[in-house]
């Protein structure tokens, strides 16, 4: 382990008495995994009261995606202690006819309920819309799921592996239909539909408090927030008939080319004065001149001799004094980076992307990426660190009016979970 992780990190302490934009919205989270908890840091770092309602015998998965210790040791939850803060864990059998119970009577409390069962299960359960709907008119339901609430494939599984091949975007990748596709590194479909699903939400929100309108339904797939980044290429096959080609570019010059010393640049010329510069930077400013080099569309047709051009300029030169030389001519470019580049760079730390956020179970802190987007004037905040599991069932039952000793009846019973 190094000695000191979080050195020239801002140190913060969480505080609870920090009030956002969202106090007074109170969500109910019943969904598990990425999207849903992505879906609700949002709103939790910007006020929401976000509970948790997490399985009584376990908690939410998330909990158990771990990272590996330097000692060796049973790993470190680092995905928990990121996307879990902010939020209050409520531990339920949701097996049980009484915490059902129990989970209606907090929702008509709420303003939100999320959710990313498989369709159908909440309506198994006893807790469909029109039930939610008809105890609190004013609710939010965020159905979560891989493929929506209708369609041929709703009941299959969806994880956002699936989605980030179906969407296409495994194949935009490589060179030619022999390159085999390649998912992201990251849960890139669970986290745009986490955005997605974010906005929605306050769109609904909006609906109810300002223009005085009722509760709804917000479906949402891991599919179709996925589709809506993929720019226009279904919009191109209906016009045209012809898929198109694999590892094409929407400009040149752009792309990632080798420096001497084997590290990695990335460069766009995405308009025509970029790409005049990078000519000229090159040593080829006549290019510019040329009908061929001189538009978008006729720069990608010789996009391959470009490449050559510029790869063989950078290959020269290592990765300091080629962006030093770019910068100097105006050229857009910049380092590629893994985790420990981006760790040291100054300026990520210069900027507090990154902050150390103190725990008790975690005294030197936790590195964690700082509230996003920054507000000038209502900023969110780090109020409360991750939760244990079922930290908080006993002060939100409490909040709901049951007594102490009917919350340990539950407790015993094993309908709930009470720390």
């Amino acid at each position: 382990m190094m000695d000191s992780p979080n050195t020239d990190f801002k140190r913060v302490a969480f505080d609870a008495s920090r009030r956002g934009t969202l106090n007074g919205v109170r969500v109910v989270d019943l969904s598990r995994l990425v999207a849903g908890n992505m879906l609700t840091l949002q709103l939790a770092d910007f006020g929401a009261d976000v509970i948790k309602v997490e399985s009584a015998r376990e908690g939410d998965t998330l909990r158990q995606w771990t990272l590996s210790e330097p000692d060796g040791g049973d790993g470190f939850d680092g995905w928990w202690q990121v996307y879990g803060r902010n939020k209050r864990s409520l531990a339920l059998n949701l097996r049980s006819t009484q915490a059902i119970e129990l989970l209606l009577q907090l929702c008509g409390t709420a303003d939100v309920l999320i959710e990313s069962f498989r369709p159908g299960t909440l309506e198994s359960m006893g807790l469909g819309p029109e039930v939610l709907l008809r105890r609190n008119p004013g609710l939010i339901v965020v159905r979560l799921s891989g493929w929506g609430q209708t369609g041929p494939y709703k009941d299959l599984p969806g994880f956002g592996s699936l989605i980030e091949g179906f969407s296409g975007y495994a194949l935009k990748g490589g060179n030619g239909r022999e390159s085999p596709p390649e998912l992201p590194g990251i849960a890139l479909a669970d986290m745009i539909a986490g955005l997605s699903g974010a906005f929605a939400v306050m769109t609904a929100l909006r609906e109810v408090e300002v223009n005085q309108g009722r509760g709804q339904v917000i479906d949402l797939s891991l599919l179709e927030p996925m589709l809506s980044i993929m720019g226009p290429d279904v919009t191109s096959y209906a016009r045209t008939g012809k898929k198109p080609a694999r590892g094409v570019k929407i400009a040149s010059p752009r792309g990632v080319y080798r420096c001497r010393d084997r590290q990695w640049v990335a460069m766009s010329g995405s308009t025509d004065s970029m790409a005049r510069k990078v000519f000229a930077a090159i040593g080829q400013a006549g290019l510019y001149e040329q009908d061929r080099y001189r538009t978008n569309a006729a720069r990608l047709e010789h996009d391959q001799e470009i490449d050559a051009m510029i790869q063989a300029f950078i290959g020269t030169l290592e990765l300091k004094e080629c962006l030093a030389h770019f910068r100097q001519h105006g050229v857009t470019v910049g380092p590629v980076y893994d985790a420990q580049d981006i760790y040291e760079d100054e300026h990520v730390r210069g900027r507090g992307v990154y902050v150390a956020a103190a725990t008790a179970g975690h005294p030197d802190g936790v590195l964690m990426h700082d509230v996003a987007p920054r507000l000038s004037g209502t900023p969110g905040s780090l109020r409360f660190p991750a939760p244990r599991h079922a930290q908080h069932t006993t002060d939100i039952l409490e909040e709901l009016g049951l007594t102490a000793d009917r919350i340990r009846e539950l407790h015993e019973q094993g309908h709930v979970k009470c720390r």
